[in-house]
């Protein structure tokens, strides 16, 4: 019998669908997990999901596999399981709906200058120049750039050539276009068939300098860190509009902050953040060509049910011995 322990506020529905993979799998669930895990706690689970509370490898002696609750990774990084050698998976293609969709609205915010709308609605304004205000930017015919084709990036890619855009993108290994991860049944680029070129990560900077928008979905590694600076800001057209969806640590943002400053590029919609919460003194609060958000674009109300769907599915493989979806590269971090 196969030991499973669910630490994780899942309903019992979700919980029969676990059980119903195997009768080989014995599921336990905690339905109040802890923020940390207790010092006292031991289990005997050979298979974990968890949400944020992790055990030492002392505590779980016969874990195997630890599927988490997140795409990103980096909370385990201080985590002693980070440094044996149980199989990590992540959740990582979940969030490709929803933040495909956040990505295009930041987009067309800035295309029909929205942001605009507000302010003179607010402000019980009918402008005389409102041509010259309120000119949009068609984006058939423009040219997007993605800086990391995963599961995101693949969905990013469908919906702006549904309007008309040219897609370019990066790949850590421009040689592998499939996607090999959990997809979200009806999304994404699984064959890597939309994208029009794909560039290895060394060619960055030559992307970005030919396209008008640009949409990061980097996750935060040491290859990752400050790799949006002043040298590939100025590789940028000045007109372009540059979204981050990745990581905040993906951007040196005093560097984003000059770039805006001085019109190396036209503006940025930015969720994520270097600190977070951004702290009330950062610049970009009151800058024009800025839209903020609090780093919600990874929001669904279908979160569970599709981690449910990734967890549902490794079990399976598990059982089967066959690979799971979505393992940890731990030297990538991702």
């Amino acid at each position: 019998m196969i030991q499973v322990l669910v630490y994780a506020p899942f309903s019992m529905t979700l919980m029969d669908r676990f059980r119903a993979v195997s009768s080989e799998l014995v599921i336990e669930q905690d339905e109040q997990p802890a923020e940390r895990w207790p010092e006292n706690r031991k289990t005997e689970a050979e298979i974990l999901f968890a949400v944020s509370a992790i055990p030492t490898p002392e505590q779980a002696p016969k874990l195997r596999w630890l599927q988490t609750h997140w795409a990103g990774v980096e909370h385990l990084s201080e985590e002693a399981i980070w440094e044996s050698d149980i199989t990590i998976t992540n959740t990582s293609g979940l969030h490709a709906p929803n933040i495909g969709q956040y990505v295009m609205a930041q987009i067309l915010a800035w295309a029909n200058r929205i942001p605009r709308w507000f302010h003179y609605q607010q402000n019980a304004t009918w402008p005389k120049d409102r041509w010259l205000k309120f000119l949009p930017d068609e984006l058939r015919g423009r040219t997007l750039g993605i800086l990391g084709y995963g599961s995101i990036g693949r969905e990013v890619a469908c919906l702006a050539k549904g309007f008309g855009m040219t897609v370019l993108a990066t790949k850590r290994d421009a040689r592998r276009i499939e996607d090999e991860g959990y997809i979200v049944p009806g999304t994404g680029d699984p064959e890597g068939s939309v994208v029009d070129r794909i560039y290895p990560g060394e060619a960055t900077a030559m992307m970005v300098s030919e396209c008008d928008y640009v949409v990061i979905t980097l996750p935060e590694s040491p290859g990752t860190r400050h790799l949006v600076d002043e040298v590939l800001l100025r590789k940028m057209k000045p007109e372009s509009f540059l979204v981050n969806v990745g990581r905040g640590s993906v951007i040196k943002e005093g560097d984003l902050i000059l770039a805006l400053k001085k019109g190396w590029i036209a503006g940025a919609g930015l969720d994520v953040f270097d600190s977070e919460p951004l702290p009330p003194e950062s610049p970009l609060w009151s800058m024009e060509n800025v839209i903020l958000t609090p780093h919600i674009s990874g929001f669904t109300p279908n979160y569970d049910l599709r981690a449910a769907d990734i967890f549902e599915e490794n079990l399976r493989r598990y059982v089967a011995n066959q690979p799971l979806l979505n393992v940890v590269d731990r030297s990538t971090g991702y």
